[in-house]
């Protein structure tokens, strides 16, 4: 008989009727509280504080030319962006 699935988790492995129990087993056995904080995920800190996120408006054509700088530059919009301010702030 094949297990029955639950659908799969983060890695492609299945969920089955045995990995639910196990888990299940786990959490009534009681998680360290001090661990679970220190495993803590989330995206890794920037600066000194917590990020902002800002907002700004871009018209089709600069659009264009930053998703481009970025895939030549191999990095993601928002740190082409934060490049950009970074010059931008030092000329001032």
């Amino acid at each position: 008989m094949t297990p029955k699935s639950h659908g799969t988790k983060a890695d492609g492995t299945p969920i089955t009727d045995e990995s639910v129990e196990a888990l299940a087993d786990e959490a009534e056995r009681g998680y360290d509280v001090d661990e679970l904080l220190r495993r803590r995920g989330g995206r890794p800190a920037m600066g000194s504080a917590p990020s902002s996120v800002e907002s700004v408006r871009l018209d089709p054509e600069l659009k264009r030319d930053l998703l481009l700088r970025a895939a030549k530059d191999g990095i993601s919009v928002s740190e082409a962006i934060r490049r950009a301010l970074r010059e931008y702030v030092k000329v001032s």
